[in-house]
């Protein structure tokens, strides 16, 4: 009998190989020949070259004169990009492409391609994905040179100004954080499948939800906080109060989905809103003050503060139903940066303030906006809340804040989820670095194709839905594409919150790679670790190329 890890392996070739087939099927019914020429529109310029000249371009770093009219308009540099884009093999196995293409992310991947290309047949995106399987599958992988040789048409025509659009899209980072993420197929145990299925945590609690809303003010630091507290008669003190953290010119209901699924499953959920970072003071590039990221875990603890006064009040109906010294801190990326700080992780200003200005023509959106904290007067801070003893942190800012030792003061468990498609907060610099400075236990969930705003509550994302004409790398998923991401973001945080009961062998299934596969979706695979696999470490020399 062949072993399991065998017929696995067979499956995954077995499927490339009916990818391979059917690729070469549309090959044979879309045109007699692979593309030979390369034809470059720009305007009403048109010019061509033979992919021979293109390989020879590669390999003498000299343009063909054939694109002279066009060359000669570029500077050096531009030119010198040019040679550099054709000699560069794009960092994806044909395994992760094949996977990456039956995603909702690959067919947004396919439509972006397919307004770079004039052809004029309906078989376009057919074509492309042909292109890019047998490219990868070819001996020298997958690059411009190989997906020409293999896209089936006799003339591959490329509108230039679109194509460099979307070719800053799908970047080296990008695509390594595609083969990371796909990579990190587990082997699955069927024992423990069964037990995911025997119980469904993306699904509500029996408990009804009630919202108590308070207006809590902070004489000493002059702040009022405004907190919605989610609750239900069944909340008792074995289970810990949550407390979720809003993002960067959000609300604090822009979690609002899961606090009403905790408080369905008996848990008491404080949603507060940061005053110097929420919607009102978000006027501007310049509206975020340094203070802030130190106000915000301080907001957190004044809050526990409050409750535990409120769990002693009577007459109060949260009376005697809160674990204040059992708190756990879910936050939304300017939210998780802060449960990160109530964890134990140390903002190391000093590193900070040297990298912001080493770097200060080079800093991405997410950068620039921790290099604010640099003004703040000290060298370093710590702001741990002992009575926080485990975070969640949805997609949080964290390469320059925490310096290269910040993270490794973390001292409660932690669970980080990340997206593939995260322009804000990208997967490679922001989260694969920093979960390993991490001390376990601890866990990186992972959603292929999902964006910075796809767990984000619909209610607050409306604008960005159906928003097309914006490049891959700024699209956001969000609303009901994304309602995957967001049950999944359900059950892994329900999960978490469990470890903290008696109830904790009964949810802790829900935190392993194979429930992330159960958990996987035709548009949204899912993946969990525990530890960055040894084998991913080749993909970290370039994760903090720039987008």
């Amino acid at each position: 009998m062949l072993k399991k890890k065998s017929w696995k392996n067979i499956k995954i070739v077995a499927g490339v190989f009916s990818a391979i087939t059917l690729t070469q099927l549309v090959v044979a019914n879309t045109s007699a020949q692979a593309a030979d020429k390369l034809v470059v529109r720009y305007g009403p310029l048109e010019e061509s070259a033979s992919l021979a000249d293109l390989k020879k371009a590669a390999e003498t770093g000299e343009l063909p004169a054939s694109l002279g009219t066009y060359t000669k308009r570029l500077t050096e540099q531009q030119r010198n990009f040019l040679v550099r884009g054709l000699k560069l093999r794009v960092p994806v196995n044909v395994v992760t492409l094949d996977r990456l293409l039956k995603t909702q992310l690959g067919n947004t991947i396919l439509n972006d391609i397919s307004t770079t290309l004039n052809r004029k047949d309906q078989a376009g995106v057919q074509a492309i994905r042909a292109g890019l399987i047998l490219g990868a599958n070819s001996p020298q992988g997958l690059s411009i040179l190989s997906f020409i040789n293999a896209y089936p048409s006799q003339n591959l025509e490329i509108n230039v100004p679109q194509a460099l659009t979307v070719a800053r899209s799908l970047n080296m980072a990008f695509w390594r954080t595609q083969q990371f993420m796909l990579a990190m197929t587990p082997r699955i145990d069927p024992s423990k499948i069964q037990a995911a299925s025997s119980f469904d945590p993306t699904q509500p609690g029996s408990a009804q939800v009630q919202i108590l809303n308070l207006n809590l003010n902070d004489e000493k630091r002059q702040r009022k906080i405004p907190v919605d507290v989610y609750w239900s008669n069944s909340a008792n003190t074995e289970k810990p109060v949550i407390v979720l953290s809003h993002g960067f010119g959000l609300v604090r209901t822009d979690l609002r989905y899961l606090a009403e699924h905790l408080a369905s499953h008996g848990y008491v959920v404080a949603a507060l809103e940061h005053p110097g970072s929420n919607i009102a003071a978000n006027k501007g590039a310049n509206s975020l003050k340094p203070q802030e990221f130190v106000a915000r875990p301080q907001d957190v603890s004044f809050v526990i503060d409050e409750l535990e006064k409120i769990n002693q009040t009577t007459d109060n109906p949260l009376q005697g139903k809160l674990a204040t010294n059992k708190v756990m801190v879910a936050g939304f990326s300017f939210g998780g940066m802060t449960a990160l700080a109530l964890a134990g992780g140390e903002y190391q200003i000093a590193s900070l303030r040297q990298s912001c200005e080493q770097n200060a023509a080079k800093l991405n959106f997410v950068q620039g906006f921790m290099c604010v904290a640099k003004e703040l007067p000290e060298n370093s801070y710590q702001l741990r809340d002992e009575r926080v003893k485990q975070i969640v942190a949805l997609k949080p800012p964290t390469s320059l804040l925490f310096g290269e030792t910040g993270l490794t003061k973390v001292q409660v468990p932690t669970l980080m989820l990340t997206g593939s498609a995260d322009h804000i907060t990208p997967t490679l610099s922001e989260h694969i670095t920093s979960f390993a400075k991490i001390p376990s236990p601890k866990w990186l969930a992972a959603a292929v194709g999902a964006t910075h705003l796809s767990v984000v509550d619909p209610s607050l994302t409306n604008n960005q839905e159906g928003k097309t004409n914006s490049s891959i790398s700024s699209r956001e998923v969000v609303g009901e594409k994304a309602a995957d991401v967001r049950k999944y973001v359900k059950a892994v945080t329900l999960a978490m919150a469990a470890q903290l009961t008696p109830e904790a062998d009964k949810y802790r299934v829900f935190l392993t790679p194979d429930y992330a596969q159960v958990a996987s979706t035709s548009l949204f695979p899912f993946r969990l670790l525990t530890e960055i696999p040894p084998a991913a470490m080749g993909l970290m020399p370039g994760m903090m190329e720039k987008k």
